[in-house]
């Protein structure tokens, strides 16, 4: 079965109406590959701006939401919210939303299912620190998060699992295309016997962690490996090149 690669780029709190205006009329002329989803995840109060303005060829996800609809939760936004700006992706367990804000688990799970259930498509988070990567504890770092997403989960067509080992995110270390699809075979499988051998090979489980337009051919070119979730390099014009890493 063929997965359509996907490419998400998270633009985390960076930009202004100036320079993101910028970007999307450069993603708007772009020449891309049209077998490519390709999602830009944008700041909050930005959502309803770059949804009108970027072309709609082109996804936009929120980076966080909460676990219900409404009420007293100052400074959260709800899927609810997130919808009502003709926005269909929420970013869930980023390592910043985890080890920043210090989001657990079960919190993430808890999120998981309502976004999904207020008819939002999730991209999921997971992925190991430096020191637990170190102590070989990846697979049971990762196994654990992933579990804690799909015990969340009833419609797998609706959830993309990005893998971004912590120790690679801004910090220009990339895993090597062999690390990368060594995790996300590992997560196929433990997919396959935990859910089920179908949601194993219809699932994308893309790579997260300083991808770059240098990096992102041959980590695209791995059997596992169905597309990025692009950081720094999605406030770029090198994101183009990214989103068409399999041309």
């Amino acid at each position: 079965m063929t997965r359509k690669f996907f490419v998400g780029g998270n633009w985390k709190m960076n930009g202004d109406k100036k320079s993101l205006g910028e970007l999307i009329d450069t993603l708007n002329a772009a020449k891309v590959d049209p077998n490519v989803e390709v999602v830009c995840g944008a700041p909050s109060i930005y959502l309803d701006c770059v949804r009108s303005k970027l072309d709609s060829k082109f996804g936009v996800a929120a980076q966080n939401c909460y676990k219900v609809p409404k009420g007293a939760f100052t400074g959260e936004i709800s899927p609810a919210m997130i919808k009502d700006c003709g926005v269909e992706w929420v970013i869930l367990g980023h390592s910043e939303r985890r080890h920043v804000f210090g989001e657990s688990d079960e919190l993430i799970g808890q999120k998981t299912a309502h976004a999904l259930e207020s008819g939002l498509s999730v991209i999921a988070c997971i992925g190991e620190k430096l020191d637990e990567r170190e102590g070989g504890i990846t697979e049971k770092v990762v196994f654990s998060q992933t579990k804690f997403i799909a015990d969340n989960v009833k419609d797998w067509s609706k959830v993309v699992l990005a893998y971004e080992p912590v120790w690679a995110i801004g910090t220009g270390k990339t895993a090597s295309p062999q690390q990368a699809q060594e995790v996300h075979e590992k997560l196929r499988e433990w997919l396959k016997t935990n859910v089920s051998e179908a949601v194993a090979n219809s699932v994308r489980i893309i790579y997260g962690g300083s991808v770059t337009g240098a990096t992102c051919k041959e980590l695209a070119s791995q059997k596992d490996v169905d597309g990025f979730l692009v950081g720094g390099a999605s406030l770029k014009p090198e994101f183009v090149s990214i989103i068409n890493a399999k041309a």
